[in-house]
């Protein structure tokens, strides 16, 4: 039988390592223990302070009593975060004698190179004509070496003069001339170019007229804000057949994406609320080659009566929010057919997410302030929506029939399991609970929720629509509100124009000026070929 090995070693020196070691990482410890009651002692003092301050501000009679105490408070806290500031540096140093750091390389930061369609301009530095070491003349060339640099040119200005010559004949006497150039208002002084800019500068760039006369005037062309909003009235006018294009190819789609968001609109001295409404055509996720597009429409109110007149000649499969407007759309008797819901899941995720937001928790309470509820039910719901979330990434973009299959294998167990995991937590709460709100509002609406397992053409969420959507939100920090119901009108058109640009990856400025350049004389069978998924403009065709 074997003698069981000492747990220490008999040498002396060795076991005075030992024991020097362990003393150092309890040092370490004790450290540590010393930094974060100070940190935490500190920290309760500034609260107080800080809650004493709001309380006498809000409260508190100005007496010099209380003044003397929130100063005496102040010098406390000062030495307590002082005290913290040395307990901090003391568990670094006791640390650095006990924990060792591998040496590293820092990685030099990767310069990108300059793009490669920009124009070059050579400027050679002029060589020395005889050697500085010795003088000799005798010098050859070995190479050099190029040193890129990116610049820009202002912006420039030019008036373009179109002349039309007369001529009179001589035998009959009569007077020829080319006819006027095409503006887009009667009698115009502005060329596509400038008017595509004046449109995506307000619509795609979120910047007001007077903004954008402010900086014309600082560039030596002084332009009223009158004039400027006359060229974007005409202007949308002259593109409203395409406008009208691209609204019968969105509502051409067998599926639609729906949401809407407020717009505030001047009215007699005040602003009123009005709605835009955008319908949103993307079948990429689906893979099919159907280019996507937008198409938006003003209101002055959010009745049912706006989405009921904007689909009046449409049915297929809507996914939008459970906004009760769109309830008649989804009667089974409809003409000319039915409406089917599919329902959001990235609303139904966000109402358990705001109940299971463990960052922003944390974030309140380092503020000192009242940090919300964690609910681990809100938490679990949460993590059963994500699993369903990551199936779709895996078959984004497959056929259909694909992604049937593989949510009839993979999701369709999940929302089983949800769908019974959501009765029997719905049992245990308060029915006046926002976990109960936010379960119900996916229980009444299961069939709309469980849409995607019967068609593969189903997306999960309606983010398509709120993407699209976003250029609104964004504006309405700049230009504030729209000056009146024509105006809104104005703007769905030019929003539907920009962002149907953006989704088939086409510069809308370029294609805005392209447009407004052949749309007078283009002939009107031929319309669709000026759309922009036909007519792929980059910036490089604008510039030349």
């Amino acid at each position: 039988m074997q003698a069981a090995v000492p747990p220490f070693p008999d040498d002396v020196d060795v076991l005075k390592v030992l024991l020097a070691s362990a003393l150092q990482k309890i040092d370490q410890i004790e450290a540590n223990a010393r930094a974060r009651e100070n940190a935490t002692a500190a920290m309760i003092a500034h609260l107080k302070l800080q809650n004493a301050k709001l309380r006498r501000e809000q409260y508190g009679a100005s007496a010099e009593r209380t003044e003397r105490l929130l100063a005496q408070g102040e010098l406390e806290l000062e030495d307590l975060e002082a005290d913290a500031a040395d307990d901090e540096r003391a568990t670094e140093a006791a640390a650095a004698k006990t924990a060792t750091i591998a040496a590293f390389e820092r990685r030099k930061p990767a310069r990108k190179p300059l793009p490669d369609h920009l124009p070059r301009e050579r400027v050679v530095i002029p060589a020395p004509c005889a050697c500085p070491a010795c003088g000799s003349d005798r010098l050859s060339k070995l190479g050099e070496d190029v040193t890129e640099t990116l610049e820009v040119i202002p912006r420039q200005w030019k008036v373009i003069q179109t002349v039309r010559e007369k001529f009179a004949c001589r035998d009959c006497e009569k007077i020829t001339q080319p006819p006027a150039p095409y503006h887009v208002t009667p009698r115009g002084m502005f060329g596509p170019s400038f008017l595509a800019m004046l449109l995506f500068d307000k619509y795609g760039q979120h910047q007001p007229l007077h903004r954008q006369a402010e900086r014309f005037a600082r560039e030596g062309v002084a332009i009223s804000v009158s004039t400027l909003a006359d060229q974007i009235g005409a202007t949308c006018e002259a593109l409203m057949p395409i406008f009208r294009l691209i609204e019968g190819h969105t509502f051409a789609a067998e599926r639609l994406h729906g949401d809407d968001t407020t717009v505030p609109v001047r009215s007699k001295g005040k602003t009123i609320t009005g709605r835009l409404w955008n319908y949103v055509r993307d079948d990429r996720p689906f893979g099919t080659a159907d280019p996507p597009s937008v198409i938006f429409h003003y209101s002055r109110d959010r009745r049912g009566d706006h989405p009921k007149r904007h689909l009046a000649e449409w049915s297929g499969i809507l996914q939008a929010d459970a906004y009760a407007g769109y309830n008649e759309l989804y009667t089974p008797n409809r003409e000319p057919g039915p409406i089917l819901e599919a329902g959001c899941f990235a609303h139904a995720r966000r109402k358990f997410f705001e109940l299971a937001d463990i960052e922003g928790a944390a974030r309140r309470k380092s503020r000192g302030e009242k940090p919300g509820m964690v609910y681990p039910i809100a938490l679990e719901a949460v993590q059963k929506l994500d699993a369903l979330f990551a199936i779709e990434r895996e078959i984004n973009g497959r056929s259909p029939d694909e992604r049937l299959g593989v949510r009839q294998e993979l999701s369709a167990p999940l929302m089983a399991e949800l769908h019974d995991w959501l009765n029997t937590q719905l049992g245990r709460i308060s029915r006046n609970h926002d976990l109960a709100k936010a379960i119900n509002y996916m229980l009444r609406r299961w069939d709309a929720f469980t849409r995607f397992l019967a068609d593969g053409r189903v997306c999960l969420s309606n983010n398509a629509a709120e993407r699209a959507l976003r250029c609104v939100p964004l504006g309405r920090k700049s230009w504030l509100f729209c000056g009146s119901d024509r105006g809104g009108q104005r703007a769905a058109v030019a929003y539907s124009l920009i962002q149907t640009c953006r989704l088939n990856d086409v510069d809308p400025q370029a294609w805005l000026a392209d447009v407004l350049a052949r749309i007078a004389d283009h002939p009107v069978s031929r319309l669709d070929e000026l759309l922009p998924w036909n007519r792929r403009v980059s910036r490089l065709a604008l510039a030349a």
